[in-house]
């Protein structure tokens, strides 16, 4: 496989660039009041609001932006949202239009929608709602009819395009742009999914691999969810929880059947049905999206960050279901340096407490994306390459393309737990096993108590600490629930490029548990700040990649079992893509742990057949053991590629 370094990047910029995590707040990030950017909009734009009809008569309420230059035909963009398309009214204008600032500035044709059943659209919403397939019947309905009924709209009543069609959003707009390039309409000639929502149970928003991430739902669903009573410009505001500390306000409500009656239960419908489907049946797999991403006909500029607190499994799952079920579509795939979304707005010089080394996100917008629009749109390539795969490798702050990814030249290569607190490549050798009891001193314990569990971030917050990825998780290795592996220092570079997966090899003294594995970084004792202005970095454990597990789903997702007390078993836990190089001088860690607070949900550590039906008393604490022994060897597999 051909290897291009597209830049090295170099110097190193002051200051730190932060971005709102909400994804209602990156949407309106756009409408901020700014009367001079509003004005440019208005004397190059004209503005209507019309209410498009659907296929089956529900009409979704359409903002249309035209040049007033008609001299030319231009594409047009098309943006459907659940978060609003205010500024509402005829003569009411936004700061920006498109997903970048300034490709507006092109004069082309700007059309954003408010999605079924949502602000001034008819009908119902349905979150991710299911896509009908390859059986889609005549009047069966889903987002891929709606975006197709809009386009088709459109073309027919807006003057000077030139026929084609642009379809991008963010994260919930994101799948809206992935559902609407299934049995696309043939003037869909680019999609451009950010972030998008593409499995609410494997990952993304709700769930990381069946564990529900309760911090982030309850503050998100809180406002957006609220009913609305008809045809509405804003919706009402959720309760305010009345402080800043989610951990210590979730712990004190308790078991998860304490959530209701209240502010979500019996009011905000898709919180009942999460918890009336804890496990990956027939309601979740209909929104699995991924499945249905099979022979895409327009070209697909797939972005997501490797910060991305909100939908991080998306954009990989996405990009892996176009490689394997969509060969013949024209696909690009990038990831930077980011959080949710910020690529489309901010420059992200750094991130937290590390450079970037760059302007990563302005690269972005000016190198890749608006060119990706000029080129596929209007035929304006200027020596534009579109395709593979262009993506940061973090510690050594670098882009580098690729054919595909993840790269090919990436080799599987075990990190085993050893004794004393190591890892190493070097498998353990001893041989002395017991049977399938956890008598043996190849192992380590901890007791699990989930009256205490272990927060996911230092910082105190109500809702998801945009920063986590990349904290310093010294603050977890030393409490006595955390098991802590460190490798020796480092006498060449690591790269790690692709997917994780650790092999934990348990017991437990509880019939249920989780498994939360952290890959860090950690830094040499005598390592400066990264930028001016920045944070020492002495020793400082920074956060790679974690991922989760539930002991009940060990043997698949399928498959409710509990486990049985003090029996030696075994667990996978997947973690999501990286693509990092430990550098020389800096050790690898591996964390394991079996709270993660609020960032998933507590394990009772008591089989519950349905977890969210758990009581007070069903929490009880446990001791978990992992096995280290040649027999049971506990272990992270890496992809790693070679120097």
């Amino acid at each position: 496989m051909m290897v291009s370094r597209v830049f090295m990047v170099a110097a190193l910029l002051v200051s730190a660039t932060t971005v709102t995590t909400s994804r209602a707040e990156a949407q309106d990030a756009r409408a901020a009041p700014n009367p001079a950017a509003i004005a440019r909009v208005r004397a190059q734009y004209l503005k209507r609001e019309v209410d498009i009809p659907m296929r089956d008569g529900t009409k979704l309420h359409t903002a249309i932006y035209t040049p007033r230059d008609t001299t030319r035909r231009v594409p047009i963009l098309l943006m459907r949202t659940p978060y609003g398309i205010a500024p509402y009214g005829d003569t009411a204008y936004p700061t920006q239009l498109g997903p970048f600032p300034g490709l507006d500035v092109e004069g082309w044709i700007f059309v954003n929608q408010d999605v079924r059943g949502r602000y001034m659209s008819e009908g119902t919403y349905s979150f991710m709602t299911p896509n009908k397939g390859p059986d889609r019947k005549p009047g069966d309905l889903d987002e891929s009819t709606d975006s197709y009924d809009t386009i088709e709209w459109i073309l027919e009543n807006i003057a000077h395009h030139n026929g084609r069609v642009g379809s991008w959003g963010n994260s919930a707009p994101g799948f809206f742009v992935a559902a609407g390039m299934i049995d696309a309409h043939p003037a869909l000639t680019l999609a451009y999914p950010s972030a998008p929502m593409i499995d609410w149970w494997l990952g993304d928003d709700r769930h990381m691999n069946g564990l529900f991430k309760l911090s982030q739902t309850y503050n998100f669903l809180k406002n957006f969810d609220q009913p609305r009573t008809g045809l509405i410009t804003n919706y009402p505001v959720g309760p305010n929880p009345g402080t800043t500390d989610g951990y210590a306000w979730h712990l004190d409500i308790g078991a998860f059947s304490n959530y209701g009656p209240g502010p979500l239960q019996n009011r905000v419908a898709f919180w009942d049905s999460v918890t009336a489907h804890p496990n990956y049946d027939a309601f979740w797999q209909a929104r699995s999206l991924w499945k249905h991403t099979k022979n895409i006909k327009p070209a697909v500029l797939l972005v997501g960050g490797w910060y991305d607190v909100e939908d991080p499994y998306g954009m990989l799952r996405l990009n892996r279901s176009l490689q394997e079920n969509s060969k013949s579509t024209k696909q690009m795939f990038v990831v930077g340096p980011w959080s949710h979304g910020g690529w489309n707005r901010a420059d992200f010089a750094t991130f937290g407490a590390f450079s970037n080394g760059g302007l990563t996100g302005q690269f972005f917008r000016d190198s890749i994306g608006a060119p990706a629009f000029r080129c596929l749109l209007k035929d304006d390539c200027k020596g534009q390459s579109f395709g593979g795969a262009l993506v940061f490798e973090a510690g050594k702050n670098q882009w580098r393309r690729f054919d595909a990814w993840p790269p090919k030249a990436a080799a599987p290569r075990a990190l085993y737990l050893r004794e004393n607190g190591r890892v190493a490549f070097d498998a353990p050798t001893n041989s002395a096993t017991t049977g399938s009891t956890t008598r043996t001193t190849f192992a380590d314990r901890y007791v699990s108590d989930p009256a205490k569990p272990v927060p996911y971030t230092m910082g105190v917050t109500f809702g998801f600490n945009a920063q986590y990825p990349t904290e310093d998780q010294r603050f977890a290795s030393r409490r006595p629930d955390v098991l802590t592996y460190r490798s020796d220092v480092l006498t060449r570079d690591v790269t790690v490029a692709g997917p994780m997966s650790a092999l934990l090899h348990i017991a437990s003294t509880g019939t249920d548990a989780d498994f939360i594995v952290k890959l860090i970084d950690q830094y040499p004792n005598d390592a400066a700040p990264e930028y001016d202005g920045g944070p020492r970095l002495d020793a400082y454990e920074r956060l790679v990649r974690p991922g989760v597990a539930r002991a009940r789903w060990r043997k698949g997702f399928d498959k409710n079992i509990p486990l049985a007390v003090n029996v030696a078993d075994s667990i996978r836990v997947p973690l999501d893509d990286v693509f990092h190089t430990f550098k020389k001088g800096h050790r690898i860690v591996v964390q394991v742990q079996s709270t993660w607070y609020p960032a998933v949900d507590r394990n009772p550590q008591r089989f519950v057949p349905n977890i969210y039906r758990a009581t007070n008393a069903d929490f009880q604490s446990a001791t978990m053991t992992v096995f280290r022994s040649s027999a049971r060897p506990s272990q992270l597999t890496l992809n790693i590629l070679p120097q």
